[in-house]
């Protein structure tokens, strides 16, 4: 018989997005998911960096747009009926980042998740928190925060304004 208690999360289980991006599976801390929508024609704007795709005006607010294969240097692809925008709220502000698709929420424990490997200066793993193991298949675990940098948050700022 299952316990009442048994389907409540444990105060250091933390539940995560997991979502595609070439043939890597990512995954960031769902409490920074506002909300998942399907990819839109955006807004160019001029001068933007590469990796701004452009905004959308999402219910009277404008979202900046991110395609995290730019972002992340991955090879470009076209967008499919797959294509995913995950609108994030980090430090106070709406942000939408384009990845390939959305995979699942997972629920892991500390202990899921290794460190990120030392890999010398060859590779940036700044934004990577660790990797934890799903089944058979590896999860990136990103620090979406860290990787909305403070100079490219200011930037999406004036993006928004």
């Amino acid at each position: 018989m299952n316990s009442p208690d048994e389907h409540v999360l444990k105060p250091e289980r933390r539940e995560y997005l997991t979502f595609t991006l070439a043939d890597e599976e990512y995954a960031l801390d769902i409490l920074t998911v506002q909300e998942i929508r399907g990819y839109d024609p955006v807004t160019r704007i001029v001068g933007a960096p590469p990796f701004i795709k452009g905004v959308v005006n999402l219910r009277g607010a404008i979202v900046p747009i991110v395609d995290m294969r730019i972002k992340l240097a991955l090879e470009t692809v076209a967008y499919t009926e797959f294509t995913v925008v995950i609108i994030l709220a980090i430090a106070g502000r709406l942000v939408g980042i384009v990845v390939d698709s959305v995979s699942d929420v997972v629920v892991l424990a500390p202990d899921q998740i290794r460190p990120a490997p030392e890999l010398g200066s060859a590779i940036d793993i700044r934004y990577i928190t660790g990797l934890a193991t799903l089944d058979a298949r590896m999860v990136i675990m990103l620090d979406i925060a860290r990787l909305m940098s403070s100079s490219e948050m200011q930037l999406l700022d004036g993006l928004s304004e």
